[in-house]
């Protein structure tokens, strides 16, 4: 009976302790994971995918381009908007702060598949940011009748679609890169919810905002 007792609570203590670390880590992943960077991993895995097609000068060219346009320009934007008291946090918690950001982000995915990724050069990349673009309008409509989409998940669910699509349309016959992007989806779910910044609809407003488009596109390349 004590040897029982005694199993049990060292079972108790070990998942108290396993449940304190994950609430630490879970974090983490709003910010690894933040939508502001979910471009430069989609194109980070493109190149890599495609690393026989394209010079390594022309891989840093794209690279570049897509650093300045997704990630510099947005956050010289989000601290000129802090400064000025429209956005108080990075997470961008309410509706209404959000509607200049995904304007701002709609224009910079249409200079890029205007200018810089263009569907001659680069079909697969080129249908993820046009993809990326039309998740964003529908989150720009949502935000104006107040309805919150999770801007984490509309993003890394269209990465996990692409990631899918490349791998389907490449003929990579790797399954772990598909099972590493359904896991980080969620990781960042649970993050989300960890940080009680959205409830399940809002999650689940946001995985539909951001597969459908992707989904949709998938049949102009695969």
């Amino acid at each position: 009976m004590k040897f029982a007792a005694k199993n049990f609570i060292l079972l108790y203590l070990f998942n108290t302790s396993n449940y304190l670390v994950l609430k630490k880590i879970l974090p983490l992943f709003s910010y690894i994971l933040h939508p502001i960077f979910i471009s430069v991993y989609a194109t980070l895995f493109y190149l890599f995918c495609k690393e026989d097609i394209f010079t390594n000068r022309e891989k840093y060219y794209v690279l570049f381009q897509i650093l300045i346009i997704t990630v510099l320009v947005p956050v010289l934007f989000f601290l000129l908007l802090r400064s000025t008291g429209h956005i108080k946090s990075v997470m961008v918690p309410e509706t209404s702060q959000r509607r200049i950001p995904l304007i701002l982000q709609c224009f910079l995915y249409i200079l890029l598949v205007k200018r810089s990724i263009i569907i001659t050069r680069y079909p697969e990349l080129h249908f993820f940011f046009l993809g990326a673009l039309f998740s964003t309008i529908l989150a720009l409509v949502l935000s104006l009748f107040k309805i919150k989409a999770s801007l984490h998940l509309l993003a890394i669910s269209g990465l996990t679609v692409f990631i899918i699509g490349l791998n389907i349309h490449l003929q990579m016959q790797n399954p772990y890169w598909t099972a590493l992007a359904v896991l980080l989806t969620g990781a960042v779910a649970s993050s989300r919810l960890e940080m009680e910044a959205h409830t399940n609809k809002e999650l689940l407003i946001g995985l539909l905002a951001g597969t459908l488009p992707q989904i949709l596109f998938l049949y102009l390349w695969l």
